[in-house]
């Protein structure tokens, strides 16, 4: 059944990506992208062609994560013209590259909320019409650097995804009683593709950062390159975006709480697994089982 997807940070990337595979699965599917008129006309355009040429239902929505009024003005206009929303990708995000000490107190708040508060500003503005409607989905765009190898000069990059994950498992039973879905899916570090290293955020203080390079010289570009040499040659981050079509497409009910996208394999699913199983064992024994999966019936 078609539904009404709102994906964010769709201007490249997993989500320029994930709005084209799933308006080619038949879906009517909203690419959030910020400054629409300006920077980022041409993935608007670009998206604008895709949905002319391929005859599917992509549209593109003014959004700011990062603005609670620019949120609110999205979700009301895709209610307003689809009547319903179905599916919110939380996808939008930024990397940053460097050592830790050189960031700012006010970049680490920055990188926090591009990619962990800004879920709640979305959240707040699509879970009433979610809990209204007694059904939806949540689908989280996370990361294996949450739970697997770490590399070092991405902390704030990973302390923000940790910060999300969190978030994720905690709405997912906090919503689960009104038929509200949740899935996790955990990409790995895919180093072409992307632009993620690319396009990737430098610490401010770079007095600091050079005398980093007195003892780590190059560490930044070692940290990709190493990557990509134990990234298999096949490796596809369009894999994320299939596996986001497989999630939005599952029954209510059988969808599973993660999934793991990660050629390299950095071990992160090995410890969401009993990461995730010593969770649903606590709420047995607390008797809060049922908030483990959606009500089916709400």
């Amino acid at each position: 059944m078609s539904k009404v997807v709102l994906v964010t940070g769709a201007s490249s990337g997993f989500g320029a990506m994930t709005v084209r595979a799933l308006a080619d699965a038949g879906h009517r599917v909203y690419a959030g992208i910020r400054h629409t008129t300006g920077r980022n006309r041409p993935a608007v355009a670009d998206a604008a062609r895709y949905a002319h040429d391929h005859g599917v239902d992509l549209r593109s929505v003014e959004l700011d994560v990062s603005d609670q009024a620019s949120v609110d003005a999205a979700v009301a206009a895709i209610v307003a013209e689809s009547s319903r929303i179905d599916v919110v990708v939380h996808n939008a995000g930024h990397m940053v590259l460097g050592p830790l000490e050189a960031f700012t107190p006010e970049q680490l708040h920055e990188v926090f909320d591009v990619n962990a508060a800004s879920t709640q500003r979305v959240n707040r503005a699509v879970l009433p019409h979610l809990r209204r409607q007694g059904d939806g989905l949540l689908v989280w765009v996370g990361s294996t650097s949450t739970r697997g190898g770490t590399p070092p000069y991405l902390g704030p990059y990973f302390a923000a995804k940790s910060a999300m994950d969190s978030l994720a498992v905690t709405y997912a039973a906090e919503v689960a009683r009104f038929g509200i879905d949740t899935t996790i899916v955990v990409p790995g570090a895919f180093t072409s593709g992307t632009n993620h290293f690319a396009h990737s955020g430098r610490p401010a203080d770079t007095t600091v950062a050079q005398a980093y390079e007195t003892r780590y010289a190059g560490l930044s570009e070692q940290v990709g390159a190493r990557l990509a040499e134990i990234t298999p040659p096949d490796a596809d981050p369009a894999e994320v975006a299939a596996a986001i079509v497989h999630v939005v497409d599952t029954p209510k009910g059988q969808r599973p709480f993660r999934v793991h996208i990660d050629p390299v394999d950095d071990g992160a699913e090995t410890v969401n697994r009993v990461g995730d199983l010593v969770r649903a064992a606590f709420y047995r024994r607390i008797g809060l089982d049922d908030l483990l999966g959606p009500r089916v019936d709400a």
